[in-house]
């Protein structure tokens, strides 16, 4: 039965254990380059001891992003300073990833802590957010984007092609497409956001199109032997969920054939008003009904920062990678953390030897 320090192989890729860092946005670059905040953040995290690191959700354009702070993959410059960070997560014996995305409607908005609002339209940092529909989010984020037309579509697309190509040549060997939380992926799959009369909307096979073919285009430059996964939001909590999670299921199915190695399953997020049961490890049997319906290996984040859970929900065959974020913002050192509480044999052993010959040789009283 494999546990949460099992290791786990997709394609030629093996994880050293089943814990994954997921994107988790930064906002602290400029013009979507790396920088020293960014150096020394994902060489932390993946000294830790996790399977592997998923860097933050990275724009393949400019107007992809959701903040004028957010990481960019748009340009051969930007990916070669994110080479930088795929070698050192890899140095120290994570996967290297990286998530590619476009924010859509969501994207000209301030950073969350300056507001997390939508950027005055005649503020100099502000751009026009493009989606499916011209239908604004709500809430703060009440700017109304431009309906994209098919030339739009296709230049997008085009994007998220090159910026597989650039993530593969900086060096990762996982990549996640974001096509979760409202961005411009999900945007195009739900009635919430895309009432286009066209080939892109209406029916579920339409609202499918753009992913469908999004998927194919990239699954053709990116190289078969390494994983090749999205972020999707299977339902909304909007009241019509199980409706939603039936067609999430059989689009996830269709990707599934397509080349789509594991889906990371979450919350769409593609309206305001929602609601979502927050708990610990409330997506797992979402998750574990994706894995059984859809047959796919899945992942999942929210609410499962506490070891027992996490292990669990291996052990229960709910997920095959958990994904712990915020626990690792707070201990980056979590793997290590977790090995005690589950008992794991020389458990600072999941920490580089400088650290794990360290702690092994000279512990505390209370650990001998």
């Amino acid at each position: 039965m494999a546990d949460l320090f099992s290791s786990y192989q997709l394609k030629d890729v093996t994880l050293r254990n089943r814990i994954a860092i997921p994107p988790m946005c930064q906002y602290m670059a400029q013009d979507g380059l790396v920088n020293d905040w960014h150096t020394a953040h994902y060489a932390n995290l993946a000294r830790g001891g996790s399977g592997l690191v998923i860097v933050e959700a990275t724009a393949v354009a400019p107007e992809g992003r959701i903040t004028p702070n957010c990481l960019g993959i748009w340009n051969d410059d930007q990916a070669e300073r994110l080479r930088v960070i795929a070698t050192s997560i890899k140095a120290a014996g994570a996967i290297p990833g990286i998530q590619i995305a476009h924010a859509g409607r969501k994207a000209s908005a301030n950073v969350p802590w300056e507001g997390d609002d939508h950027i005055d339209a005649g503020d100099m940092r502000a751009w026009q957010p493009i989606a499916p529909s011209a239908i604004a989010f709500g809430g703060d984020l009440s700017r109304v984007p431009t309906e994209m037309t098919i030339d739009d579509i296709k230049r997008v697309q085009g994007d998220f092609v090159a910026a597989a190509i650039r993530a593969k040549e900086a060096g990762f060997e996982w990549l996640e497409m974001h096509f979760a939380h409202g961005y411009l992926g999900q945007s195009f799959t739900s009635k919430h956001s895309n009432v286009r009369t066209d080939e892109y909307g209406g029916s579920e096979e339409n609202r499918s199109r753009f992913t469908l073919e999004t998927l194919a285009a990239v699954r053709n430059v990116w190289p078969e032997n390494l994983p090749l996964t999205a972020r999707f939001g299977v339902l909304e909590f909007d009241g019509n969920d199980e409706q939603t999670m039936l067609e999430s299921i059989q689009l996830v199915k269709k990707w599934h054939e397509m080349g789509l190695d594991m889906l990371s399953v979450s919350v769409g997020f593609t309206i305001p008003d929602t609601n979502i049961p927050w708990g610990p490890a409330f997506m797992a049997p979402i998750a574990q009904r994706v894995r059984n319906e859809a047959h796919i290996p899945v992942s999942s984040a929210w609410g499962f920062g506490t070891p027992k859970l996490a292990d669990e929900a291996i052990r229960n065959e709910q997920l095959d990678l958990v994904m712990i974020g915020r626990a690792h913002l707070e201990n980056p050192n979590w793997s290590y953390h977790a090995a005690k509480i589950l008992g794991k044999d020389n458990p600072a052993w999941v920490l580089p030897a400088p650290y794990a010959h360290w702690l092994s040789r000279y512990r505390s009283p209370a650990e001998v």
